[in-house]
């Protein structure tokens, strides 16, 4: 397929958006994960109700490996590997999921990452075909 079979618009141009966010994302993910595994304060994790009932040691490993994961994949996504696009799909699907556990104790922030999360999910699936042409 060439340029010429697709019109592009500028949503083309989020594909780069979507693999920066991936990739800023997936740090700040890491970042909680450390944070669990190796804070001191774990209060700031559980909250006064928690919507999801985690072991902390759990819940930083699971954010550790899928920050990882995020940042790994943008990066892929910038370079233009068509199969990061949909492991990009899964892993933030995945992650929104994730960032449910943190909404009872940063309502705002959870919040505010679902709605990005959407918006990347958008980006990648329903303007896929534009980001591959533009590539190509």
């Amino acid at each position: 397929m060439t340029n010429t079979d697709v019109n592009t618009s500028g949503w083309a141009g989020w594909g780069v958006f979507a693999a920066v966010v991936l990739i800023v994302g997936g740090t700040i993910d890491a970042f909680h994960g450390l944070q669990a595994l190796i804070g001191p304060d774990t209060a700031y994790f559980l909250g006064q109700e928690a919507l999801f009932s985690i072991d902390i040691q759990s819940w930083g490993w699971w954010h550790l490996i899928i920050g990882a994961a995020l940042i790994l994949v943008g990066i892929f996504l910038l370079m233009g590997a068509k199969w990061a696009r949909i492991t990009a799909i899964v892993l933030v699907a995945i992650n929104a999921i994730g960032q449910l556990s943190l909404i009872s104790v940063q309502p705002w922030l959870s919040l505010a990452l679902l709605a990005i999360d959407v918006v990347v999910i958008y980006a990648l699936t329903v303007h896929g075909r534009e980001i591959d042409a533009k590539r190509a």
